[in-house]
């Protein structure tokens, strides 16, 4: 592990091969000394991630967590999983035990919805109650579905020109993870954000037929959306997860799609005034990312 340098803040970065953390490690990499915890090192190298500052551990293991965030000033806490809730508590137990001072915590903005009471949405409560007890100087970013979730339709879409999901006509403020990480860096590099909490939304609303169009439009071809029955979202999210996870995203589907869950979303501007720009729409970032649609 290399040592930490003697210039700018020293930034330990969890979920670094993620769909923000490897936008803010690239971020960091210009202006303050990083470290990018992960668990997959290949995955990392394929990531283009640098070499020297990657890192490899396990959020169950402590003194592994010690060892890297030695020295650091502040860390980037992202974990990923609700069946594992320690590995939040691991990690600011890890950085207070080392002297680290600043934590940025990544959540969700349906934490601040009272009708969220599903797993993924405890679990983000829980978290970070976690961090405003931790004893660091503490900010919460929660963001809206990243537009990268809509890469899970690109292998439908090169095959068959279809896109396939439920809940077709639910709106979201989805947000590009590039400007989360840019808000990230910020947050991570200034002063001034400590005890706050961010809610980080794109600037549109859109619903997946909407996306669809969208897509159609920046390929330049047809594509055909077909509505997902409840039964046919859940057998394909229990493919590729335990089944908590599966009804739980089943949960949050149904209440988006539900009545009163249209325009209009709390802490809209958040992501605009951290950025000091227009958060990057849709449109945009599906442009910048048509190779894999085509």
């Amino acid at each position: 592990m290399k040592p930490w340098g003697d210039t700018g803040p020293r930034i330990v970065v969890t979920g670094a091969t993620g769909a923000v953390g490897r936008h803010l490690a690239r971020r960091l990499g210009a202006g303050a000394q990083a470290r990018l915890l992960v668990r997959d090192a290949e995955k990392a190298a394929r990531l283009g991630l640098p070499d020297d500052a990657v890192v490899t551990g396990d959020y169950q293991d402590r003194s592994r967590l010690e060892e890297v965030l030695a020295g650091a000033d502040a860390v980037f806490v992202v974990t990923a999983n609700p069946l594992r809730p320690a590995d939040d508590a691991n990690i600011l137990a890890a950085a207070r035990a080392r002297g680290v001072r600043r934590a940025v915590k990544l959540s969700w903005t349906a934490v601040a919805d009272p009708d969220a009471t599903d797993l993924i949405a405890r679990w983000n409560r829980d978290s970070e109650a976690l961090l405003h007890d931790s004893g660091l100087d503490w900010t919460v970013l929660r963001m809206r579905s990243p537009m990268s979730n809509t890469l899970a339709w690109a292998s439908a879409i090169r095959k068959e020109s279809v896109v396939r999901s439920f809940a077709g006509d639910a709106p979201t403020a989805c947000v590009d993870p590039r400007d989360v990480a840019e808000a990230a860096a910020r947050v991570l590099t200034e002063p001034g954000h400590e005890s706050r909490t961010y809610a980080l939304t794109g600037p549109e609303e859109l619903t997946p037929r909407e996306q669809t169009r969208q897509l159609a439009d920046v390929l330049r071809r047809p594509l055909r959306f077909e509505e997902l029955t409840a039964e046919q979202a859940l057998t394909r999210w229990r493919e590729r997860l335990p089944e908590p996870l599966a009804q739980a995203l089943l949960e949050v589907a149904e209440r988006r799609g539900g009545p009163g869950t249209g325009p209009g979303h709390d802490g809209e501007g958040d992501l605009e005034a951290l950025l000091g720009h227009a958060p990057t729409p849709y449109r945009q970032w599906a442009a910048d990312h048509a190779a894999h649609f085509c």
